[in-house]
């Protein structure tokens, strides 16, 4: 095996025992829990990443990588008609919240405290909004969002509609099923954004 494929198998290794441990634990594991979970030192892990905040960015980039979102989430967009296209998109989103609700939600309670969790959260988040602004200017040329709605407007509403905390929110504190959660923001969001008939 060559040196390059090594490091990033060992990079990769201290990335899903990271993800492991986070899931488990909380975000707050320390560096020195992920080295001893991957079998290598912590100076091994300051290596690869830089620091906490490098390994954290790092991880939610590897999950975006793993669970392809940014790929399923164009293919979805790609979709001809306006309501199936918006339709698919949520489903797509709620797939992945559903894969990576126990680290997302345990960075997003870390971000007022925690410059690293709010960083990595953050650089997610702006790709996130940028590619549902690709969504709603779609649907904005098709002339399927209401008049109300702009773009850019369609784009903020659907991404705070979008957050791990409303996907907690539901299943968690109010116990909905995944099956109802996600039956009942497709139908509000598509009521909300859309043209009728359109």
């Amino acid at each position: 095996m060559s040196s390059q494929r090594r490091v990033q198998r060992t990079r990769n290794e201290i990335l899903d025992r990271a993800w492991s441990l986070i899931s488990e634990q909380g975000a707050e594991v320390s560096l020195g829990e992920i080295a001893k979970a991957a079998g290598v030192s912590r100076q091994s892990v300051y290596d690869h990443f830089g620091s906490r905040g490098g390994l954290i960015l790092a991880l939610v980039r590897r999950a975006d990588e793993r669970l392809d979102i940014k790929n399923s989430l164009f293919t979805a967009f790609d979709l001809q008609d306006p309501e199936e296209r918006l339709r698919v998109t949520i489903d797509v989103w709620i797939c992945f919240v559903r894969e990576i609700y126990p680290v997302a939600s345990d960075l997003i309670r870390l971000r007022k405290t925690d410059e690293d969790a709010s960083a990595a959260w953050e650089d997610r988040m702006s790709d996130l909004r940028a590619w549902l602004k690709v969504l709603t200017s779609s649907l904005e040329n098709d002339r399927a969002l209401q008049p109300v709605w702009s773009a850019q407007t369609a784009s903020e509403f659907l991404w705070a509609s979008f957050s791990v905390q409303v996907w907690g929110l539901l299943t968690e504190d109010c116990r909905w099923s995944t099956q109802d959660a996600s039956s009942v923001l497709k139908r509000t969001l598509c009521q909300t954004l859309l043209r009728a008939g359109g």
